[in-house]
C-alpha cells in the first residue's frame, strides 16, 4: 500500500467507496465518474501500478468478478454487452472498468468519433504486412520473456 494512492486507500477502508463485491484478492466499485449507470471498477488489494504487473492468480480473478459483474449488469439494465477494460490514466494502481454499454460507443475513443456518434468510422487498417510485422515483434518479445 502507498498512502498517496487513492485506490489503496480504498482497500484498506481509509476512503469510502459504494462497494459492490470484495474477497480476498479485490475490491469492485462504482466510479465517482460513470460514463454509464453502473460504472464499477475493480481493483486488487494490494497495490500494483500496471495490469502487467499482476499475479496471475489476481489477474484471473479481476476477470472472474468483471464477468459476474457484467452478467449482473446485464440482467439490471437489459443490455446487450458489458464492456471490461483496463486503462490506467488517472490512478497509477491497476484496476479494470466494467461498464453496461447502452449505446455501442459508450467506450469509444474521442479520436475515432470525429465523424460524429452516429457515423462512426473504424480507425484505418494498416495492411496485412504491417500486421505481420508488429505480430513478429510481439512474438519475439513474448519468446524472449520466456
Amino acid at each position: 500500500m502507498t498512502d498517496e494512492c487513492i485506490f489503496c486507500r480504498i482497500a484498506e477502508a481509509d476512503l469510502p467507496a459504494h462497494k459492490v463485491f470484495e474477497d480476498d484478492l479485490v475490491i469492485a466499485f462504482l466510479d465517482l465518474h460513470p460514463i454509464r449507470e453502473g460504472h464499477a471498477l475493480i481493483i486488487p488489494k494490494q497495490h500494483y501500478p500496471w495490469f502487467e504487473d499482476l499475479p496471475e492468480i489476481t489477474a484471473a480473478r479481476i476477470m472472474a468478478v468483471g464477468q459476474r459483474l457484467g452478467r449482473a449488469m446485464k440482467r439490471e439494465w437489459g443490455v446487450e454487452r458489458v464492456s471490461f477494460f483496463y486503462t490506467g490514466i488517472h490512478v497509477q494502481h491497476a484496476h479494470a472498468h466494467v461498464v453496461p454499454m447502452f449505446h455501442r460507443h459508450d467506450v469509444s475513443s474521442a479520436r475515432y468519433l470525429e465523424d460524429g456518434i452516429e457515423a462512426f468510422s473504424l480507425p484505418p487498417n494498416p495492411g496485412g504486412a504491417s500486421l505481420a510485422q508488429t505480430a513478429d515483434l510481439i512474438r519475439a518479445q513474448l519468446a524472449e520473456a520466456g
